[in-house]
């Protein structure tokens, strides 16, 4: 059976507005340049530290702007919150199927609790890994291959949902089989960051077969 690997931020709720809304304001109050895109290309999916030291070098307590940041994500964040098309009824699937499943997110574990219980998925992951609480977030591997020893999986049995360059990334080094979610870029975008397949969503007629396949392979 093939077990599934869930990134959160933008593959299970559309929650990329609210971080940007966020960033844009911090960086403004300090007077700091946003191209256009610049949360796209320089922010989505990595850890806030890492972005922090690239571009706020001076700041004398990263972490502390990280946990501000995030707290204020959390508060912004209404409850309900619609999760990505056709999400519930793939969980079921995949639960009713008996497949194993972990959430392997960049974002810290109280922006992970709060976004699952917004989408009313919370009681359904009991692997959750947290990319800060690794010796190395995403884009290196290493949440993902630490999700399949907590599963207790093989890289060939797992498949990973991504919607980030540097989560694709991650995932792809991980060795699973890397599906991109087309929620903010394009196909060419996540194939060129390790995609092998690319879906709109949990709705794509695409998927099914994709799954059959790497069933067939699992088996």
């Amino acid at each position: 059976m093939p077990a599934l690997l869930f990134d959160l931020d933008g593959t299970l709720l559309n929650s990329d507005p609210i971080h940007e809304a966020v960033f844009t304001e911090l960086w403004t109050a300090r007077g700091l340049p946003l191209p256009e895109g610049f949360y796209m290309d320089q922010v989505h999916g990595r850890l806030n530290v890492d972005v922090f030291a690239d571009y706020l070098p001076d700041e004398g307590d990263p972490q502390g702007l990280s946990e501000w940041k995030e707290a204020q994500f959390r508060a912004r964040l209404p409850a309900p919150y619609p999760a990505t098309s056709g999400l519930a009824a793939f969980i079921d699937r995949a639960q009713a199927q008996g497949w194993k499943m972990a959430i392997v997110t960049n974002a810290m574990r109280l922006n992970a609790e709060a976004m699952l219980a917004a989408i009313g998925l919370r009681d359904r992951f009991e692997v959750i890994v947290i990319g800060e609480e690794c010796a190395h977030g995403k884009p290196h591997p290493m949440p993902y291959l630490t999700a399949m020893d907590a599963l207790g999986e093989s890289p060939r049995n797992c498949i990973a949902f991504e919607d980030s360059p540097s989560g694709m990334r991650a995932a792809a080094a991980s060795g699973a089989y890397s599906i991109g979610i087309r929620s903010a870029l394009d196909d060419a975008k996540l194939r060129a960051a390790g995609a092998d397949m690319t879906v709109q969503d949990f709705t794509d007629p695409a998927l099914p077969g994709i799954l059959a396949r790497i069933e067939g392979v699992a088996a």
